[in-house]
C-alpha cells in the first residue's frame, strides 16, 4: 500500500495561543531585547522563550534529546507570533468586529482549564507559567482580547468557505492512510448558570469601598490600604499602584475613570469583569496616566450558591425533551458561544474534555435525560446526552461528518496560508538576531 505523507489536522484556532508574555512586577514588558518588530508591535526575546517553553513541555520535546526539532520549534512558534501580529493589524482595521469583556473571560477560564487538566495540578501550572495562577489571569485578560479579535477577523474571512461531496471523498481518498483511529464520541448540550455574588455581597463590597474612600479623604494612606484590603495580587504590595498605563491598555470602565478623573482625585466604586475598584490617578503625560486602585471582589456566599443550585434543579426538572433543553439553554445559560444554539458543545471524545468536572461525569449520563448540575468553576452546569457513535478505523459511511470537517478544515488552513503569505508582504518585518 502506498502511504500518503500525513496531514495537518487543521483544529481550533489557526495561529498558537499567546501564553508564557513575560512582565515586571509593574506591568511592563521586561526590556530583555527584541527578538522580532512587526510593523509597530514588538516581539521580545523573554515573550518568545516562555512560549517556546511552554509549548515544548506540552509536545514533549526535550531540547537535550532532540536540539534539532527543538530549532525547529522555535522557528515555528516566532513565524507564528509575527503572523498573529499581522492578523491583528489587519482586524483592527475592520470597525465591526466587537469583543465582549464577558467573551474575553469565559475564553480566559477556558484555557486556565486546560492548563490546570494538562499540568494536573495548580502547583505544577503555576510551575510552567511561571507565576501564580491569579496573577496570569489578571495579566493575560487582554492578550485573550486581542486574540479573539483576530479570531473573529480570521472567522469572518473563511466562514464563506466550504467543501461539496466529491472534495471530502477526494481528501478521503488521498489522505486515509494517515487519518487518525477514531474515537467514541458524544453529542453534548449545556446550559451554565453563572456563580455570582448576590446583592448583599455586592452591597457590602461598595460600602466597604465607600468606607475606605472616605479615610483616605480624611488622611489615611491610600497605599497602606491597598496592601491591607485590594485583592489585586499584582499591585496592592506596592500600595495598588499600576504604573504608567497607556490608553487602550485597561479595561474600559476602569480606563474611562482613570483619565477623566483629576490628579489625585478618588473614585467611587466602579464596576469592572474584575469586581470594584476605587481609583486615584496619580499623573497623567499625554495618553499614558499612573494610576492607583484597591480592588475587592464581591465573594459568593453560600446562600448565593444554593440559590444558583436550586434555579438550576428547578430547571432540570422541568425538562422532559431535547426541545425543552433547547429552549431553556437560549433562555437561561450564560454560554454565549453555545446559548444561541441550544447550548450544543457539538461532537467531543468523553475521555478528553477540556473541563476535569464535567468530563468526571459523562459516563454516568443517560441518552436524552438532563442531568443533575454539575458544578465547574464556571457555574453550575445541566448537560444532555443528544446523541453517540462508535469510533474506529475511519470510513465514510461512519465517519463522514468527522472526515468532512476535516476536508473543510484542510481547504481553510490552504486559503489561509495563501493569505498570510501575501498578508506579510504589506508589512514592515524585522527578525533579530
Amino acid at each position: 500500500m502506498k502511504s500518503q505523507k500525513p496531514i495537518l489536522i487543521f483544529l481550533g484556532l489557526l495561529i498558537l495561543p499567546n501564553i508564557g508574555f513575560s512582565q515586571s512586577d509593574n506591568n511592563k514588558p521586561v526590556i530583555d531585547g527584541v527578538a522580532a518588530i512587526v510593523a509597530d508591535n514588538i516581539i521580545l526575546k523573554s515573550e518568545l522563550a516562555q512560549i517556546i517553553n511552554v509549548t515544548a513541555m506540552q509536545q514533549n520535546i526535550n531540547p537535550n534529546q532532540d536540539m534539532e526539532l527543538y530549532q525547529r520549534l522555535q522557528a515555528q512558534v516566532l513565524q507564528s507570533l509575527i503572523d498573529q501580529k499581522i492578523v491583528l493589524q489587519l482586524a483592527m482595521q475592520d470597525t465591526n468586529i466587537i469583543v465582549k469583556d464577558k467573551e474575553v473571560d469565559a475564553a480566559l477560564e477556558t484555557q486556565l482549564n486546560n492548563i490546570l487538566s494538562q499540568a494536573g495540578s495548580e502547583e505544577k501550572a503555576e510551575e510552567m507559567l511561571g507565576e501564580p495562577l491569579r496573577d496570569f489571569k489578571r495579566e493575560y485578560w487582554f492578550d485573550i482580547h486581542d486574540r479573539l479579535y483576530a479570531d473573529k477577523f480570521q472567522q469572518m474571512k473563511l466562514q464563506g468557505i466550504s467543501v461539496n461531496r466529491t472534495e471530502v471523498e477526494s481528501f478521503f481518498n488521498t489522505y486515509k492512510d494517515s487519518l487518525p483511529f477514531f474515537p467514541s464520541k458524544i453529542k453534548l448540550r449545556h446550559i451554565l448558570l453563572p456563580l455570582k455574588p448576590g446583592e448583599k455581597s455586592i452591597k457590602n463590597t461598595i460600602t466597604l469601598l465607600d468606607s475606605l474612600r472616605n479615610e483616605i479623604y480624611a488622611g489615611a494612606d491610600f497605599s497602606e490600604l491597598a496592601k491591607i484590603y485590594s485583592q489585586d495580587p499584582g499591585s496592592k504590595n506596592r500600595g495598588g499602584d499600576l504604573g504608567f498605563t497607556r490608553r487602550g491598555t485597561l479595561v474600559s470602565e476602569f480606563e474611562e475613570v482613570a483619565f477623566t478623573l483629576d490628579i489625585a482625585e478618588i473614585s467611587k466604586p466602579v464596576k469592572t469583569a474584575f469586581g470594584y475598584h476605587i481609583i486615584q490617578p496619580l499623573e497623567k503625560q499625554g495618553d499614558k496616566v499612573r494610576v492607583r486602585h484597591i480592588l475587592i471582589t464581591p465573594p459568593v456566599s453560600e446562600d448565593d450558591e444554593q440559590k444558583v443550585y436550586a434555579f438550576a434543579t428547578t430547571i432540570k426538572d422541568s425538562i422532559k425533551s431535547l426541545d425543552a433543553f433547547i429552549a431553556l439553554a437560549e433562555r437561561h445559560s450564560v454560554d454565549e458561544q453555545t446559548n444561541k444554539n441550544g447550548g450544543d458543545l457539538g461532537w467531543i471524545n468523553p475521555n478528553d474534555f477540556a473541563i476535569p468536572e464535567i468530563g468526571q461525569v459523562l459516563q454516568y449520563l443517560e441518552l436524552h435525560e438532563c442531568s443533575q448540575p454539575v458544578k465547574t468553576s464556571l457555574g453550575y452546569h445541566l448537560l444532555w446526552l443528544e446523541d453517540a457513535k462508535e469510533g474506529g478505523y475511519p470510513n465514510l459511511k461512519t465517519h463522514w461528518i468527522d472526515i468532512e470537517a476535516m476536508a473543510l478544515n484542510k481547504k481553510k488552513m490552504d486559503w489561509y496560508q495563501e493569505f498570510i503569505k501575501n498578508a506579510r508582504g504589506k508589512f514592515y518585518i524585522s527578525i533579530k538576531n
